[in-house]
């Protein structure tokens, strides 16, 4: 298992991206990878009664329009593409569960490793990187892992890989745990055009 996670850690970093365009899809395509995303656009601060979503009864942090609209168009091109997506886990926070439900993905299963502690912006453990990085050595046979995360959680797994990355923005890693694509949640769209 260290022997895993020492090759994932080398591997990522010195990543560049090595699959892209129609090569990626078509890689994706066949399935075995794990695709870490960071959830869609959302405020940074919480709403109040007024202005929360109904079913947002905790007044958690919830998607915006350009969130709402991200997810869903990444959800259509995936289908578009026929990138077969299995296992959906998702931190257990509104803006993620959110972002799985307008991409249209199945069910998710609720990770709390996945999660920001109750800490938005700040949360994240050494736990959690650890975690992380031993589940995306977890490729699956024939469809690809959806995982939904945030920032921190992404920087401290993959701190060299995840820098700055964007809202809805994708690290996906192959079946040699390599770090393959970076994907920008907007992206989606032009793969394989």
């Amino acid at each position: 298992m260290r022997l895993a996670l020492l090759t994932l850690l080398t591997a990522t970093l010195s990543f560049s991206q090595s699959l892209s365009g129609e090569a990626l899809v078509k890689a994706l395509q066949q399935g075995g990878y794990v695709i870490v995303m960071r959830h869609t656009a959302s405020p940074r601060n919480a709403p109040d009664k007024a202005t929360a979503n109904p079913d947002n009864t905790k007044l958690e942090r919830q998607l915006d329009e350009e969130g709402r609209t991200t997810a869903t168009a990444m959800g259509q091109a995936l289908k578009a593409l026929k990138i077969p997506i299995g296992e959906v886990l998702s931190s257990p926070t509104y803006r993620a569960l959110e972002t799985v439900k307008y991409a249209q993905f199945a069910k998710a299963q609720e990770v709390p490793e996945l999660g920001d502690n109750g800490q938005s912006m700040s949360g994240g453990t050494a736990a959690q990187a650890a975690w992380l990085q031993k589940r995306v050595t977890q490729t699956p046979k024939g469809t690809n892992t959806v995982m939904v995360t945030h920032q921190p959680n992404l920087t401290g797994a993959f701190p060299n890989q995840a820098q700055g990355v964007a809202d809805g923005e994708a690290l996906i890693f192959g079946p040699n745990t390599a770090l393959v694509a970076r994907v920008k949640v907007d992206e989606w769209q032009k793969l394989g055009k």
